[in-house]
């Protein structure tokens, strides 16, 4: 037998086959935009975007938090001021250490 007559063959036996192979390598690799790769990098970037989402609403409530405290008691607006600007009263000394300022940095 010829070769083309074995390779009919071999098409004719296995066609459902060969067509689903063909099916998965074409949506699954070849198609640029619906191409499963890309759906799971997608996937992964919808992800990383969410747990952004999250942190970002929690800094915003603590930050709220804050800002709400500091509005209303003048003496959490001292202790921001004198921890995070440095500032001081006319009579007092400041010392500051090395370490601390690795610390918030």
């Amino acid at each position: 037998m010829s070769k083309l007559v074995l390779f009919w063959n071999f098409i004719r036996r296995h066609k459902y086959a060969i067509t689903l192979v063909t099916f998965a390598l074409i949506i699954g690799v070849l198609d640029e935009e619906n191409s499963l790769l890309q759906r799971f990098s997608h996937w992964r970037e919808i992800n990383k975007l969410k747990s952004e989402i999250t942190f970002y609403r929690n800094q915003y409530e603590r930050d709220s938090k804050r800002l709400k405290e500091i509005s209303s008691d003048p003496e959490a607006l001292e202790k921001v001021a004198r921890e995070k600007y440095l500032m001081k009263k006319p009579n007092e000394d400041i010392y500051i250490f090395e370490e601390d300022l690795n610390k918030k940095q």
